[in-house]
C-alpha cells in the first residue's frame, strides 16, 4: 500500500523554511494534502539538528511517521571552497542525527535530499544513480559532497541491518521563491539575479565569473516539491532517484544571464571575468526521471525548463525580483 492511503501520517519536514521546504509547504497546502496527513515544517531556528539531544527532543514532540529531510548547511561555490571541513562535519552530524532518530522513533519512511555535486568529478555521461560512489567529487566542495554521499550509505545500512525504507532524491539546480540571495552562499541563479539587481540599481556593469560556457540543468522549486511528495508516497526503492531535466534542456550560464538581464531590462554592460575559472566545462548530463508526466495534467508541464530563449526563466525571475525588491532591498 502506498504511503498515505489509509493510516494516519505525520510528516516532519526538516529544512522546511528554505527554498524547497517552502515549496513543499505551498504544494501540500494548495494541492496535495490528504485528510489523513499532518505536515510540520521546521527550520534551523526551531531545532539545531547537529545536536543529538535537540534532535531527539524534536522527534519526541512530533512523533513523525514520515520524514522529508532537507536540512543542511549549504552555500555557493566560494563559501564551499573556504570551509570544506565545516561543511563536512556539520552536515555529517545533521544527517546522522536525523536518520538515527528516524530509526529510534520507528519512522516508516525518510526521503532525504542529495545534490548533483555528489557525482564523481571525472566520469562518463550521462550520469545515473549507480555512479554516486565511483570516484571523488569536485575539489571545490568535497566536504559538502562527501557528507551528502554518506546519506546514501546510511540509507543502505539501515535497510540492510533493520529493513528501513530510507531513500533519497538528487535534484538538479533548483530555483524559485524563497531562494537565498546572499552572494557569499547562494547558488548560481539567485546569485546572478542579485548581481543584476545591484548592477542596475547602482548603474554599473554586471560582472559574471567565468566564461559563461558551462551548461546547467534547472528545476522550478514548486515542480520539485510535487516530485518530493510523489517520492514520499510512492517510490519504494532505497537507491536514490534523480529528479532532473533531459540533456537537450540544459542551458549555458551565458544564456541564463541573458534571460535575467532581459527580465530586469538591464541596459548596462555585461562582463564575463575569464580570470575566474569555470567550475566545470563539461555538460552535466543526467539521466532524468521518465515518469514525471504521470503527475500532472496533460498540457501542464511539470518542469519549468530554462530554455536558451530565456522565456521560462524570465517569468520566474520577474516574480523573484518583485519579492526581492519588496522584502530584501527596498
Amino acid at each position: 500500500m502506498a504511503a498515505g492511503d489509509s493510516e494516519e501520517m505525520v510528516v516532519l519536514v526538516t529544512g522546511g523554511t528554505g527554498l524547497v521546504g517552502k515549496a513543499i509547504e505551498q504544494i501540500v497546502n494548495t494541492e496535495e494534502q490528504r485528510p489523513n496527513e499532518k505536515w510540520l515544517f521546521i527550520g534551523s531556528k526551531d531545532c539545531d539538528l547537529s545536536d543529538l539531544q535537540a534532535t531527539r527532543k524534536l522527534f519526541e514532540d512530533v512523533r513523525p511517521t514520515h520524514v522529508i529531510h532537507l536540512a543542511a548547511m549549504v552555500g555557493g561555490l566560494f563559501h564551499n571552497l573556504a570551509h570544506n571541513l565545516q561543511f563536512f562535519r556539520k552536515n555529517m552530524a545533521i544527517n546522522d542525527n536525523v536518520l538515527a532518530m528516524c530509526h529510534e522513533f520507528d519512522v516508516v519512511k525518510c526521503v532525504s535530499c542529495l545534490s548533483t555535486c555528489i557525482f564523481p568529478d571525472k566520469t562518463t555521461y550521462p550520469i545515473d544513480e549507480t555512479m554516486v560512489h565511483l570516484g571523488p567529487p569536485h575539489d571545490s566542495n568535497f566536504g559538502y559532497s562527501y557528507a551528502k554521499r554518506m546519506i546514501d550509505v546510511l540509507n543502505r545500512a539501515y535497510a540492510q541491518d533493520y529493513g528501513r525504507k530510507y531513500t533519497s532524491v538528487v535534484p538538479c539546480n533548483v530555483f524559485g521563491p524563497h531562494d537565498n540571495y546572499n552572494l557569499q552562499s547562494s547558488h548560481v541563479l539567485p546569485a546572478l539575479i542579485r548581481k543584476t539587481y545591484i548592477a542596475k540599481k547602482e548603474g554599473r556593469p554586471l560582472e559574471v565569473f567565468g566564461t559563461g560556457r558551462p551548461l546547467r540543468q534547472f528545476i522550478y522549486s514548486l515542480d520539485l516539491a510535487r516530485l518530493f511528495v510523489w517520492v514520499l508516497r510512492s517510490y519504494e526503492e532505497i537507491d536514490p532517484i534523480i529528479l532532473s531535466v533531459s540533456e537537450e534542456d540544459e542551458v549555458s550560464i551565458a544564456d541564463a544571464v541573458k534571460a535575467i538581464v532581459k527580465a530586469f531590462d538591464f541596459q548596462g554592460e555585461v562582463k564575463f571575468d575569464t580570470s575566474k575559472a569555470d567550475v566545470c566545462n563539461s555538460p552535466v548530463e543526467i539521466a532524468g526521471w521518465s515518469g514525471k508526466e504521470e503527475l500532472v495534467d496533460k498540457g501542464s508541464p511539470l518542469l519549468y525548463i530554462v530554455l536558451a530563449s530565456g522565456e521560462e526563466i524570465t517569468v520566474c525571475s520577474i516574480y523573484v525580483v518583485e519579492k526581492m525588491s519588496i522584502t530584501c532591498y527596498s
